[in-house]
């Protein structure tokens, strides 16, 4: 029994100067230690052309409707750009209907700059509770810019805002990031900026000359006008020897134009090429009678009849 006791000793011995004798071995780290730790800089923002559908994690297949929906949002859908900043400032063209996307971080204010002039009407976000949004203004008068600021409280967030003025609505996509947002968001109005050159053109119009180089002693106002009485009945008739000149009321801008039929010998009436020179017909030719018409149901009818004392023979020799 004794021996025994010492045989236990002898085996226990000899296993502890083993295990001391063999290396250490290495414990390699955690593999979830290496992301546990952000990177200080986040990676670039991906396109949403080359974004994964939500449909592709395999848990729910689309119906065809939901897939033409995530297509056309798709599609809707601007990206920043690097030839679209202006400094800082990402500038889009705005359109109804686009969706732009915008980039934000935590810390980080983005500032969406509205066209200035444009009043407020309301702002809605998908998500309210992990994004900071508000709103504030610069500048005063018709100058004055209204400026939503947003803020995420954190990485990996996504949703999107809607923004109602008095001109228009945008539609915006949200996604934070680590580390990269954009500072300011603003868009340029390419449909404004038609609008405001037909006004010039039209203004430089209806202020220009309907003739050039016009002598009073040329023109011959001997033109009745009888007929009905519409708002658009021309005010007077004239010519100056090779074109006629039909005035009608400032009206005529904003109404619906009466077309000119110049009437023969027989009495047919037959369309003649007439161009419209702000409330003036400008007909570059002579007639001895013709009429305005317009009306389907019932046609208002005005005529315009050069008198009988004006001999169309002085008229032709001034047209040669």
């Amino acid at each position: 029994m004794k021996r025994l006791h010492w045989d236990r000793r002898l085996l226990l011995s000899v296993s502890i100067l083993l295990i001391a004798d063999a290396p250490i071995p290495i414990i390699p780290a955690r593999q979830s230690a290496q992301t546990d730790l952000a990177p200080l800089v986040s990676p670039p923002p991906t396109p949403l052309a080359k974004t994964l559908s939500p449909f592709q994690n395999g848990r729910h297949k689309p119906s065809p409707t939901e897939q033409s929906i995530h297509e056309a949002m798709q599609a809707a859908t601007q990206e920043p750009r690097l030839h679209g900043y202006l400094n800082a400032v990402q500038v889009y063209p705005f359109a109804d209907g686009m969706i732009y996307r915008v980039y934000a971080a935590p810390e980080r204010i983005t500032d969406l700059a509205l066209q200035p002039g444009e009043a407020l009407g309301s702002v809605a976000a998908g998500d309210t509770v992990r994004w900071v949004i508000g709103d504030t203004s610069s500048g005063s008068g018709s100058d004055k810019r209204t400026h939503i600021l947003l803020k995420p409280f954190t990485a990996g967030l996504s949703t999107n805002l809607v923004i109602t003025t008095d001109r228009r609505s945008y539609h915006l996509s949200l996604s934070s990031t680590v580390a990269t947002a954009m500072s300011a968001v603003s868009w340029t109005y390419p449909q404004d900026a038609l609008i405001a050159l037909k006004h010039a053109k039209d203004v430089a119009e209806a202020s220009a000359p309907i003739a050039a180089a016009l002598s009073v002693d040329q023109l011959e106002f001997g033109y009745i006008i009888s007929g009905d009485s519409p708002e658009w009945r021309p005010v007077r008739a004239f010519d100056d020897g090779r074109q006629t000149f039909i005035e009608f009321p400032a009206s005529l801008s904003v109404g619906e134009a009466p077309p000119l039929f110049i009437l023969g010998d027989k009495g047919e009436a037959e369309l003649v090429n007439y161009r419209v020179r702000g409330h003036f017909y400008i007909v570059d030719r002579l007639f001895t009678a013709a009429e305005l018409r317009l009306g389907t149901t019932h046609q208002d009818v005005v005529r315009i009849t050069r008198r009988a004392g004006v001999p169309a023979v002085r008229h032709a020799r001034r047209a040669v």
